[in-house]
């Protein structure tokens, strides 16, 4: 099994862009995908709703990596939680120990062009797992 951690943010256009490349690659038969999400702050902020399985109902990008695998026929699980992404993404990617990590870069300023996200940042410096960052076209 080929198991893909996929860390979104709030941006849906982003999050169709992460799940497009996973849905149409070779093989999707034997992926198995955790989407992540992460809360800013901690969960006492997050309404008690949207914490657990609830998030796929209450955040757009997750609902849209959702659609796209289930109309790809590719297993998922939702994963969410509240703090640093970083470093939740960090610890998700300890436990589930994915063949690969999917994230995407947000738009950036002209001079933010030189360094990633500090997000991305992180996971690129702090993991053992290949990273994939997709290109959104937003620039």
């Amino acid at each position: 099994m080929y198991r893909i951690l996929l860390a979104v943010d709030e941006n849906e256009d982003r999050a169709h862009y992460q799940a497009d490349y996973i849905a149409e690659r070779p093989g999707t038969e034997s992926v198995e995908v955790c989407i992540i999400h992460a809360w800013s702050g901690d969960l006492e902020s997050v309404p008690e709703e949207s914490v657990g399985t609830q998030t796929v109902d209450h955040v757009g990008s997750v609902q849209a990596a959702v659609e796209r695998f289930e109309e790809a026929d590719i297993d998922y699980d939702v994963i969410d939680g509240a703090g640093d992404p970083g470093e939740l993404v960090l610890d998700v990617a300890e436990d589930v120990n994915p063949s690969e990590i999917v994230m995407s870069r947000g738009k950036r300023s002209p001079v933010g062009k030189a360094l990633f996200g500090s997000v991305t940042q992180k996971v690129l410096l702090n993991t053992d797992a290949p990273v994939v960052v997709i290109n959104p076209g937003e620039d």
